[in-house]
């Protein structure tokens, strides 16, 4: 119990205070960087236009982002033998990404996830969200992050943008105006740089995270199954029927929640365990093994025809891993090919589910006079 406190302690610090040596991570190498960014026009989103930023590196590998959502609408990165490909899940045009989508390659907030029963307590007042998934809330509400344009300016002397946009007191329910920060920034070395800050004028829950599903063989190609993945977590939160955590650190040790060494995703995936029938699939947060704060290794993936592989480190405590479970090829994506169930999977690092209703778990809320920061690196390479 004693070492679960000192962890706790550990990471409710790096994770939510003024933490200086987060936000300045990699800044030796950011003078090597080229600019490589381009700006064009992408559309209107209710009257007001939205801009589409492409972020390009020395080695030709290419990040578009867009101001609507903050959303990532494509990445497109080489195979062992050079060939370029999309691996990210979207949409052709601004227009796909205004109906309904599972947020394709959002910033979702101002909590990622869910929240129990739509509602916390906090200094003795009750607050009620917008219950958008089932009795829950999930990733921000009906109108969250993902559904506002943000201001957006390409960053100095890096391949980068910065967003920022302000969310109201009461938006979706949550107290205190909250400004908001979250840069993007591509390197040489294929590493694709996620930081996040916030600051509140009220005590508030903050998790951001970012929600792009991956298939490393190339978007729009089928399932994710023989994708091998490789989490660095012992324990995983497990949920009840409407995915809410209980509270628990259960081990992963002999069940399919195992991905301690590198496993295809389906090889377990239809295990007749509770946990796979509650989230048809994976739709479950790990605890990440760490020590201390500062960037740590979360998972690695490895797509075994191509090569391509995506290694996620993180400040953050836990990553939701989710299989694209509730796919169902309804939506209909790049190109006008269909998303079937699991074509696509997300590793979204985070604090973890329903944190506000659970005080065992690292605590999400900003203060104000606090500076939340998190950082998270998506870095590709080939495997031989």
């Amino acid at each position: 119990m004693q070492m679960w406190k000192s962890w706790l302690a550990v990471l409710m610090v790096g994770s939510l205070c003024n933490v200086g040596n987060v936000g300045n991570l990699g800044n030796a190498a950011a003078a090597q960087r080229g600019k490589g960014v381009t700006r064009a026009a992408f559309g209107n989103a209710a009257g007001t236009p939205v801009e589409v930023f492409t972020l390009t590196n020395a080695g030709g590998v290419e990040i578009r982002a867009m101001t609507y959502g903050a959303i990532i609408t494509s990445i497109r990165v080489p195979d062992r033998k050079g060939v370029m490909a999309d691996v990210a899940l979207g949409f052709d045009s601004l227009q796909g990404y205004l109906g309904e989508h599972p947020y394709f390659g959002a910033v979702v907030g101002r909590y990622g996830n869910r929240i129990g029963n739509a509602r916390f307590s906090l200094n003795g007042t009750t607050y009620k969200l917008a219950a958008n998934n089932g009795p829950n809330h999930l990733h921000g509400g009906v109108r969250g992050f993902d559904k506002y344009v943000w201001a957006a300016e390409p960053m100095s002397g890096v391949t980068g943008v910065v967003f920022t946009r302000v969310s109201a007191d009461g938006e979706e329910g949550y107290p205190g105006r909250l400004q908001v920060r979250v840069s993007y920034v591509l390197t040489d070395a294929n590493e694709f740089e996620i930081e996040y800050q916030a600051t509140t004028d009220k005590a508030t829950p903050v998790n951001l995270t970012q929600h792009t599903y991956f298939n490393l063989a190339g978007q729009g190609t089928g399932a994710i199954l023989d994708h091998e993945v490789m989490i660095n977590a012992d324990r995983f939160t497990p949920v009840g029927d409407s995915l809410i955590p209980s509270g628990v650190l259960a081990p992963v040790d002999g069940t399919p929640m195992d991905f301690r060494k590198p496993m295809k995703v389906g090889a377990r995936i239809d295990a007749s365990t509770e946990q796979l029938k509650f989230g048809r699939g994976y739709d479950h947060n790990w605890v990440l093994n760490r020590t201390g704060d500062g960037l740590q290794l979360a998972a690695r993936v490895v797509e075994p025809v191509s090569g391509r592989t995506l290694e996620v480190s993180t400040t953050e405590p836990g990553v939701q891993f989710y299989t694209g479970n509730f796919l169902d090829g309804t939506v209909k994506g790049k190109g006008g090919v269909a998303y079937p169930q699991r074509s696509g999977l997300c590793l979204e690092t985070q604090h973890f589910p329903d944190s506000p209703n659970k005080p065992s778990f690292p605590s999400t809320i900003l203060r104000p006079g606090e500076t939340y920061r998190s950082k998270t690196v998506f870095a590709f390479s080939v495997s031989k």
